[in-house]
Formats: structure tokens, C-alpha cells, sequence
């Protein structure tokens, strides 16, 4: 499942999107109002956490114009104002649910669970090569067999199988599912691919994982 979070204080939006990570979503930030209505048109966004109180365009009339652009995704408000008419206005703009700041990561993640759920996508599930994916319980199975992995691994696994056929390059994993944190030479890609490997392997046949020579890693 893939998030943007539109929230114009750095370090809010850096832990937001880095907590989302570790559950296992795809997850971008945007600063402003306008680069929060160019980043959704150019991405497939399941649900958008939309701060009020943005620079150049406020999350209201980012709401509205995403809804007249039919933007199909999940809309989250997240902003310090509590006030009723502030939160009826948000919902009125086509705003799925309100989350008032400051908020739990768990929380979050439960809303952003409960309005994919109402929107018709109780089942998360990502298929691909014989492998189930749940993005809510990290849970992985492999032919109908559960398969163990680490949050980390899941967020790995989980990012190959949303490119499916595509070589991911070493640096692009580090740079969605790390960001700032890990350095391109590091070998923590390495070390977490090769535990990936020997999980969805030992007891299967066909390995799943590839490299591509010059390229990266491809399911």
C-alpha cells in the first residue's frame, strides 16, 4: 500500500513516513499544498495523510481539488485544530476520516487501515509468484505456507512485489525504505537479500529472488 504524507514540518513527516515504512507501506512526503496535488497525480496513492495548515495551497482546498479530480484514493486529515467546524469542513471537502495531532503511529495506521477497509479494500493482500503479502499483519506465506520474516524483510519483500518483473536497483530500496538512515554503500541490502533468499526458499523450489547484473534485485 503506498502513502503520501503532505505535512509541512520536516521532522513530523520524516517519522511519520519513516514509522509507515517499518509497518511495511510505501510511503512519500510532500512540504506543500502544491507539490501535495502533483505528487497525487503522478502516483498511485492508496491513501493521502493530509496536513491542514499547509504553505501556498491548505489541505482543505487540496481536499477539494483532489476530489474534483477524482482522485480514487483514501483522504486522512491530520491537523492540531480540534474544533468540530474545522472537522466537518475537512469531511465535507470528500476527507475520509480526522486525526487530530499528536497521534500514535498505531492510530494512524488503524485509520488508515479502517478507511481502505470502507473504500472496499478489506483485503490488502498483495499476490504475486505464488507469495501473499499482508501489508496489516506483515504476515508472508509462500504456496499456502506461512513464511517468517523480519519488519524489515517484509518491507523489502513487499516493495519487489509491488514491481513485480523489474529490476529494483540496490540504491532505490535503500533510498524508499531507509531514506537518510543507511548509507549506498552499505551492506545491509546485501545481508537482508540473502536472509530474504534463504526464507522463501528452504523447503520450495524455484527461487524467487534474482539479480540482474547492473541493474538489482527482481521478483
Amino acid at each position: 500500500m503506498r502513502v503520501l504524507v503532505v505535512e509541512d514540518e520536516e521532522p513530523i513527516a520524516s517519522a511519520v513516513a519513516r514509522g509507515l515504512r517499518q509497518l511495511g507501506y510505501e510511503a512519500d512526503t510532500a512540504a506543500d499544498g502544491v507539490e501535495a496535488l502533483e505528487m497525487a497525480g503522478a502516483h498511485d496513492y492508496d491513501v493521502v495523510c493530509l496536513d491542514l495548515n499547509l504553505p501556498l495551497i491548505d489541505g482543505i482546498e487540496v481536499c477539494r481539488r483532489l476530489r474534483a479530480e477524482r482522485f480514487p484514493g483514501r483522504i486522512i486529515m491530520l491537523t492540531a485544530r480540534s474544533g468540530i467546524h474545522e472537522r466537518v469542513e475537512g469531511l465535507d471537502q470528500g476527507a475520509d476520516d480526522y486525526l487530530v495531532k499528536p497521534f500514535a503511529l498505531s492510530e494512524l495506521a488503524a485509520r488508515i487501515r479502517a478507511v481502505t477497509r470502507r473504500a472496499g479494500g478489506a483485503d490488502a493482500t498483495l499476490r504475486a509468484r505464488g507469495l501473499e503479502l499482508d501489508p496489516d499483519t506483515n504476515r508472508v506465506r509462500r504456496e499456502g505456507v506461512d513464511v517468517h520474516l523480519t519488519p524489515r524483510e517484509f518491507e523489502i519483500l513487499h516493495y519487489l512485489a509491488r514491481h513485480e518483473g523489474r529490476a529494483v536497483p540496490q540504491e532505490e530500496l535503500i533510498e524508499r525504505l531507509w531514506g537518510e538512515r543507511a548509507s549506498p554503500f552499505t551492506q545491509t541490502v546485501k545481508v537482508h537479500m540473502n536472509n530474504l533468499r534463504r526464507k522463501l526458499n528452504d523447503g520450495f523450489g524455484q527461487p524467487l529472488i534474482a539479480t540482474v547484473r547492473g541493474k538489482g534485485y527482481v521478483l
